[in-house]
């Protein structure tokens, strides 16, 4: 007797969402300076708090890449970043000396004061009210 699993497929959640004005800066850099690349964003270590998120421009997706697509632009999110980054929200700043992009991260428990660094810790048990937030 053959038994048949009744799965059905929810969509996943996203690693990392921006906002408006993020999705905005991200896709006139590229336009600008990379055109028909993507962005890829990951964390590495160092830096005096241990970890840094990192940027790059790519022109290639690797196969374990995961994808974001939100606001009409396409990030690449290093897998080794992936439990580092769930749930994080990225935004662009401007400010009176200073802009940039900012990382509003659930994951992040801490910074260095000069905030080039930051305490990340990944997850570990995934809370499904966080879903909802992704």
């Amino acid at each position: 007797m053959s038994t048949t699993a009744n799965t059905t497929s929810r969509p996943r959640p996203k690693v990392m969402t921006l906002t408006d004005v993020a999705a905005e800066r991200v896709r006139a850099i590229l336009e600008k300076q990379h055109p028909g690349g993507s962005l890829r964003v990951g964390v590495k270590n160092g830096g005096c708090a241990g970890m840094a998120y990192t940027m790059d421009y790519t022109d290639e997706q690797t196969p374990l890449d995961e994808i974001v697509e939100d606001k009409g632009v396409k990030v690449l999110i290093d897998p080794k970043a992936v439990l580092f980054l769930l749930g994080t929200e990225m935004d662009y700043a401007e400010e009176k000396f200073t802009s940039g992009f900012v990382f509003n991260n659930p994951n992040q428990t801490g910074a260095c004061g000069c905030g080039e660094s930051v305490i990340l810790t990944p997850v570990q048990d995934l809370d499904p009210t966080m879903l909802n937030k992704v």
